[in-house]
């Protein structure tokens, strides 16, 4: 057993990162980036660590810490990883060293310290990076709450600081949105801490998740019904606005096209994804008969999301807005998968927030280069790409068909999984997010067809305004994740080995089965 804090390092690294890029003579820009780089590649190395070392077969949480820190709330430094946990460190990880390649640029002067501006940036995004994975590995309710809250501020800057025309209106919003849903949420982690020191089950009020977790499923913590029923909501509420799920979502188109191509992958992609952990990590072990009660009401939110996202997606002219109203769509799928209390919908759900993160950021990026070219967001600006930047064009098609879960590439295993998940149990909402299939295949070829294919424009194709094919810094970046959807889509088994034992738990936790295979009536012939 390895015993070096492995899981306190993996947050610790980055955030003192963060702090030695600030401290770096403003002079030394091209040192901050390549500092930001290689504290990216350590994180990526002790994640490898991590995941050569956990043991799918082994305990629930795994590489667990467990410190003192404010013993008079019943609270400490408790740290641990389980397989779902694992697969989003390691989307975080991988993605973290390719966003700040494809950000190399991206700091500009607008938000500037004694000349910073690139410091801050990159500062900025290892800070969430840090925020992001002691969330993912916390096993303490309090000190996930805290770093929850905390990566909003960081990710404020990166909008606000440095996005496009309207970015100060965007980040407002998306900062006014999730602090709503934090301060709903710490009333209720705090009813959660009032309701263990009244009850005989504890010696004093905790915020030990696995404590709590053990006394609800053995009947020890009885509460009253009602009283559960609201803290699932305060909890739910916070993690429905991160995800984003229908009708919540009003935030999340205005921030990603605002935010730069790089900030705003990292806010969906990796960020978000927090949302849709809390609910399977603390919505359903904590609150089980909430969860089951109020399951079908999510359930049918989660649908409207997947239908709404793609029929929205149709209609946009801005290429950018188009692919986040896609990722609504797809956090709909993730949030359905969640709440169909099955095995495979719970896999499928688990493995669709690392193929989403991986999907949406090639096809986000790539977008983001092309724009960056043309310096306009507009479908109806392209034309005729393939014919000058063929392989720009390329890498856009694959990470496009990814998105609309074609066979052979990643997010379709999960999405089919989710699908046989909802349909052993909710037959006719299943039917009705199938129908997202059709409508992504609308919107993604209909967006190809228009910008890459026909004439090329004169304006696309002339003098210095000629659309250049991708760079090697650029290669760099999209390279990986053509990769990772290509070998994700035709080997998910390694994934899902670590994901199943995790979602197994979860379920025995919350006393569900998968339901019975129905048998067709009728006489056998």
């Amino acid at each position: 057993m390895i015993s070096f804090p492995l899981l306190t390092a993996l947050w610790v690294v980055p955030m003192v990162g963060a702090v030695a890029v600030l401290l770096l003579p403003a002079a030394a820009r091209h040192l901050a980036k390549w500092t930001a780089l290689v504290v990216s590649l350590v994180v990526l190395a002790v994640t490898g660590v991590i995941a050569v070392g956990f043991d799918p077969a082994g305990d629930q949480f795994q590489f667990v810490e467990n410190y003192r820190w404010i013993p008079s709330f019943g609270t400490g430094y408790i740290l641990g990883i389980d397989g779902i946990a694992l697969a989003l460190v390691v989307l975080t990880a991988v993605l973290l060293p390719l966003l700040i390649i494809a950000g190399w640029n991206d700091a500009g002067d607008r938000l500037s310290w004694g000349g910073r501006s690139t410091h801050i940036y990159f500062a900025l995004t290892l800070a969430v990076e840090g925020m992001v994975l002691i969330s993912l590995v916390s096993l303490d309710i309090l000190l996930f709450y805290v770093f929850f809250e905390a990566m909003l501020i960081p990710m404020y800057f990166l909008i606000g600081g440095f996005g496009g025309e309207h970015r100060g209106r965007a980040a407002v919003k998306f900062l006014l949105y999730n602090l709503v849903g934090g301060l709903i949420m710490l009333a209720a982690v705090v009813g959660l801490y009032v309701a263990t020191a009244t009850s005989d089950a504890f010696d004093a009020g905790t915020f030990d998740f696995r404590a709590i977790v053990a006394a609800v499923s053995s009947g020890e913590f009885a509460v009253d019904p009602v009283v559960m029923h609201l803290l699932f909501g305060g909890f739910m509420f916070a993690f429905a606005i991160k995800a984003p799920l229908w009708p919540l979502h009003r935030w999340l188109p205005d921030s990603a096209v605002e935010a730069t191509p790089a900030s705003a992958v990292l806010m969906m992609a990796i960020m978000d994804k927090v949302g849709t952990f809390g609910m399977i990590r603390y919505c359903l072990p904590l609150f089980p008969d909430s969860a089951t009660l109020f399951g079908p009401a999510i359930i049918t939110l989660a649908v409207i999301g997947i239908v709404y996202g793609a029929v929205v997606a149709i209609g946009q002219t801005d290429v950018m807005r188009l692919i986040a109203y896609t990722s609504i769509s797809h956090f709909g799928f993730i949030i359905l998968g969640i709440f169909v209390m099955t095995s495979q919908g719970q896999s499928g759900s688990t493995l669709y927030m690392v193929n989403h993160g991986i999907s949406t950021a090639a096809l986000f990026l790539i977008a983001g280069f092309l724009v960056s070219r043309r310096g306009s967001r507009l479908i109806s600006a392209y034309g005729g790409v393939q014919k000058v930047a063929p392989v720009l064009a390329g890498t856009f098609l694959i990470a496009g068909l990814a998105t609309l879960s074609l066979p052979g590439l990643a997010p379709f295993i999960s999405e089919f999984l989710v699908l046989i998940g909802t349909f052993t149990r909710y037959p006719v909402f299943a039917v009705l997010a199938a129908s997202a299939l059709v409508l992504s295949a609308i919107y993604i070829l209909w967006m190809y067809q228009r910008m890459m294919t026909g004439p090329v424009p004169p304006s696309l194709s002339e003098g210095e305004n000629r659309i250049r094919d991708l760079v090697p810094r650029e290669l760099v970046v999209v390279t990986p994740l053509i990769a990772l959807l290509l070998l994700l889509g035709i080997y998910p088994k390694p994934a899902l080995d670590i994901i199943d034992p995790a979602v197994a738990h979860t379920l025995t936790t919350v006393e569900q089965t998968d339901p019975a295979p129905r048998m067709a009536e009728g006489p056998v012939r």
